[in-house]
């Protein structure tokens, strides 16, 4: 995705850590989503844990998944 493709960026926290490098992220309204990490944060071994405070970008057509793409 790039800056321009009208993809959603929000901030949340992790809540869960599941297999594959995949999260549940609690969003800022409460609602909870499913996300993996982004292709800059596998390469430089960026870790992420149980609190971390995350910033995830979505699409507006499936809000249950997303991608994070920045750690707080």
């Amino acid at each position: 995705m790039s800056k321009n493709d009208g993809s959603i960026e929000l901030e949340g926290s992790i809540i869960d850590v599941l297999p594959n490098q995949t999260f549940k992220v609690e969003l800022e309204n409460q609602h909870v989503v499913v996300c993996y990490t982004s292709g800059r944060l596998r390469q430089n071994r960026i870790r992420l844990v149980l609190g971390d405070a995350v910033k995830i970008e979505m699409t507006p057509y499936d809000t249950t998944k997303g991608r994070i793409t920045y750690r707080l």
